[in-house]
């Protein structure tokens, strides 16, 4: 396939961990799910074909979690791609526990963190998870005790690189003391900067960050807004120029926007390709304040 068939390559590479290349374009799978991330999705199907394109578009990074569904988003990961593209990287993450739709309370019992992995192994019909992350720290288990159950289980074979999720510079740096930490997953996008130390830290560390919630643009989507005034200059969508904005802030960021529909993975992965310019990208984070 050529670059322009396989788009989402041209946001270039990452080694992640120093030594698993992802294309800086992933997807994340949390909208394969039904009305409050909790069930099935309403066309399994598409769904399916959604996780296909993704890897035909030049995608090889794709994030999961135990808690999507539960468990719904890894079981369509391995019914439509496994086995799996050799160069195809799956990050996943435990430490959440579900009580019904749109209900996350953390659980970081080192007991529940290794029941997590098994079924998460078993899910996705792997011997080994690429990328394990913390999906939130249990405030009422030391951090610790949560951080060992998962260097245990790496040290199983069971774990290759370990990350964290919504955490602070702090958190980051307390946790780097325990375990080699090579990701971190924080909310990020051009209307959201507050993790923008957190970003910062993880260039200075070579740790990737993996910003959730990337095509957020809130009030900059407006119709006289420099995101769209640009987006018609450029005759692209809003959200491809949001993703473009990401890739450009730092070589680190590593964006998956996720989405239920074949025609709007399409349309993000084409945000890949759209090279922004010095003027363009500080009206934009000048427009984000």
């Amino acid at each position: 396939m050529t670059g322009i068939q396989r788009p989402a390559r041209a946001s270039g590479t990452f080694l992640l961990g120093g030594d698993l290349p992802v294309t800086r374009l992933g997807y994340g799978t949390m909208r394969l799910t039904g009305p409050g991330i909790w069930g099935d999705p309403e066309d399994p199907a598409e769904a399916v074909r959604v996780l296909r394109r993704a890897v035909e578009l030049g995608v090889n990074f794709i994030d999961t979690a135990d808690s999507y569904g539960p468990f719904t988003a890894d079981l369509l990961l391995n019914k439509a791609l496994h086995p799996y593209p050799d160069d195809l990287v799956i990050a996943t993450k435990v430490g959440l526990t579900r009580t019904g739709p749109d209900e996350w309370v953390p659980v970081g019992r080192p007991e529940y963190l290794r029941q997590e992995v098994e079924l998460s192994l078993r899910h996705l019909g792997v011997e080994r998870i690429d990328l394990l992350q913390l999906h939130r720290i249990d405030p009422k288990v030391p951090l610790d005790e949560q951080l060992g159950a998962l260097v245990a289980l790496q040290g199983e074979g069971k774990i290759r690189h370990l990350g964290l999720s919504e955490v602070s510079v702090a958190e980051l740096a307390e946790a780097g003391k325990m375990a080699r930490i090579v990701s971190v997953q924080n909310r990020f996008n051009l209307a959201d900067r507050a993790a923008e130390d957190v970003v910062e830290y993880a260039r200075a560390q070579g740790l990737g960050f993996i910003p959730w919630f990337p095509l957020a643009t809130g009030a900059l989507a407006a119709a006289d807004s420099p995101l769209s005034k640009i987006a018609a200059e450029r005759g692209a969508a809003p959200s491809q120029l949001a993703l473009a904005w990401l890739l450009r802030r730092s070589p680190v960021i590593l964006p998956i926007p996720g989405t239920s529909s074949v025609a709007h993975l399409e349309e993000n992965t084409i945000g890949a390709t759209l090279e922004l310019t010095d003027d363009e990208f500080e009206r934009l984070s000048r427009a984000a304040g």
